[in-house]
């Protein structure tokens, strides 16, 4: 067997031979331009030889975590930090969040600072502590203001307290009207279903998708100079194609539809989304090349390199899709952005194997292992661990 051909297991378990398609997509060389506002909600990288308990608070390899971003940035991609593919709320707590934003800033040059935009939440507000929305709007307060005086772009993200402490949709929008009044610059607001964080169910004070697009709507009509767009993450393109046609002029639909995001991102006559996707994160190259084509009015090649990772990106954020960024960290550990495959709070564990052989397939299917015998390699190791011999 050569070192592009490796035993995966099928889905009864019996080993299968599979040859490496082994054809990385190469991004080109900067400076890029773009006609599409992109960025890659990325991970964070653990340190896997920290001594603290892993339920106990993150420990982050700082020097991996940021050299990431590095990849990103010189992809020509923005960063969007500190949101939920870093396990915000799921392991990253607000105090680690906070530095994380402030390393990430620190690193980048001033035009790459204008494309980085960071999570603001209320996640150091149990919700169960919450006993009125003054409470959600000072927890929201206080992040904004640590954000903006590292002089960083916000994603106002959606609360879980609020979602547990508001009665109705006239709650909402006191909240978000007083929490944007004290925003610097326009900001990105975020739609989270509840798919990704169960605890979302009901935002914006309904249910069904119709009375809460119209609450969501009149915030920003209301709030329309403090609102730069809305990162919509319902994976369900007709609910965005809808929203989108009925914002305010100037207000931009980012995409958070990690299943249709291709002709999402290309548009129809009545307009077209940007991004701001998770699967950015592990797709990186690709959607460069993509943006590139599609820049040029190259469709034909923007389809051709963006659809195939449509199958990886619907695989990685099936349910239950919060265990999404097991799927992300493992596709960085592949390509050899961290040396292990270790998350905080131990996330790793939160997807069985067939997942990770058939992630390998599609990734490879799509040329996103950057060094393909590398990634054989890795992939064997994985498996070791599981109990099978390659």
């Amino acid at each position: 067997m050569t070192s592009l051909a490796i035993d995966l297991p099928d889905e009864t378990g019996r080993p299968v031979t599979y040859a490496l398609k082994a054809e990385p997509v190469t991004a080109p060389a900067g400076p890029h331009r773009f006609n599409r506002t992109a960025f890659a909600a990325v991970h964070v990288v653990a340190d896997p030889l920290a001594p603290q308990e892993p339920g106990l608070g993150p420990a982050i390899d700082w020097e991996a975590t940021l050299a990431f971003r590095r990849h990103i940035l010189d992809l020509g991609l923005g960063v969007a930090e500190a949101m939920d593919t870093a396990q915000r709320g799921m392991g990253l707590d607000w105090s680690a969040a906070r530095e994380l934003i402030e390393r990430t800033l620190a690193a980048a040059t001033p035009e790459e600072r204008t494309r980085i935009v960071s999570g603001v939440g209320t996640d150091h507000l149990d919700p169960a502590d919450a006993r009125s929305l003054d409470d959600v709007v000072g927890a929201y307060h206080e992040q904004l203001a640590a954000v903006q005086k590292a002089d960083g772009r916000v994603v106002l993200m959606a609360s879980r307290a609020l979602a547990r402490i508001a009665t109705s949709p006239a709650d909402y929008e006191a909240v978000y009207a007083r929490v944007l009044a004290e925003a610097d610059a326009p900001v990105i607001l975020h739609w989270l279903g509840d798919m990704f964080d169960p605890a979302l169910a009901g935002y914006w004070g309904a249910d069904d998708f119709p009375p809460a697009l119209e609450t969501a709507l009149a915030v920003i009509h209301a709030n329309a100079a403090k609102v730069d767009g809305i990162k919509l993450s319902l994976l369900d393109d007709d609910k965005e194609i809808e929203m989108r046609r009925r914002l305010p002029a100037g207000v931009r639909m980012y995409t958070g539809d990690d299943f249709n995001y291709p002709a999402l991102i290309e548009g129809d006559a009545e307009g077209y989304s940007d991004a701001l996707l998770g699967i950015f994160d592990a797709i990186a190259p690709a959607a460069s090349v993509a943006l590139t084509a599609l820049a040029d009015g190259d469709l034909p090649t923007y389809r051709q390199v963006l659809e195939p990772t449509v199958p990886l990106s619907r695989l990685t954020f099936r349910a239950p899709t919060q265990h999404y960024k097991t799927g992300v960290v493992f596709l960085a550990y592949l390509n050899g952005f961290q040396d292990h495959f270790v998350m905080i709070g131990g996330a790793q564990a939160m997807r069985p194997l067939p997942y990770f052989t058939e992630l390998f397939r599609l990734a490879d299917g799509a040329g996103l292992l950057r060094d393909p015998e590398r990634a054989a390699a890795r992939m064997r190791h994985v498996m070791r661990l599981y109990g099978i011999e390659n």
